[in-house]
């Protein structure tokens, strides 16, 4: 099964799992209006691919 973290954490919400806040983005925009919903003054941008394991999706 492929998913990525934040479709993860999505199906363990919903069945009573705390999970880290967080919002997928998909563009700047999006990136913007998270950190603003989120607040605080830092934050951390994940990358996520599905590349067949860890390290091998380069950088």
């Amino acid at each position: 099964m492929k998913i990525h973290e934040y479709q993860a954490k999505e199906i363990l919400r919903k069945y009573g799992v705390v999970t880290p806040r967080g919002i997928p983005c998909f563009n700047v925009n999006e990136a913007v209006s998270a950190a603003e919903a989120l607040g605080g003054s830092i934050w951390v941008v994940k990358a996520q691919i599905h590349a067949g394991g860890r390290g091998k999706g380069g950088g």
